[in-house]
């Protein structure tokens, strides 16, 4: 999934495979179903975009378009549609982002090591990732 750090976070594509590669790594990671605002508020605020290999600002949409404009993604705008609407092009647009490089949570953790049904902060949150999110940008 590319997440080499604590606090990281990507787009996942979600489908039965990838499902089941979250429960594995369950323990560790919490996950959801992010709004457009978060997703917005990601990309503008912690987004940086690789390019050869190099983690690059989004500065403007000339970075996007020149990697990302043979699959109709010419703006940063477009980026974001992609992501969240999980458009053909989902994959080249989420690996066109380097992780996200996010803060503790205001408040920090609170219970990390047991599951979120249960109280904790592990597993899938559904649409309350997007608290957290706002929490952590």
């Amino acid at each position: 999934f590319r997440l080499r750090q604590i606090n990281n976070g990507v787009f996942v594509r979600l489908n039965k495979a990838t499902i089941n590669m979250l429960r594995i790594a369950e323990p560790y990671i919490t996950w959801g179903y992010p709004n457009l605002k978060s997703v917005r508020e990601l990309v503008y605020k912690r987004g940086f975009a690789k390019v050869n290999g190099q983690r690059v600002p989004i500065t403007s949409n000339t970075i996007v378009e020149e990697k990302l404009g043979k699959g109709n993604i010419i703006c940063v705008e477009d980026l974001i549609h992609e992501i969240f609407t999980v458009g053909d092009k989902f994959k080249y647009a989420s690996n066109f982002l380097w992780p996200f490089k996010l803060n503790n949570p205001t408040g920090g953790w609170r219970k990390k090591t047991i599951h979120y049904v249960d109280g904790g902060d592990f597993g899938n949150r559904e649409d309350k990732i997007n608290e957290l999110l706002r929490r952590m940008v």
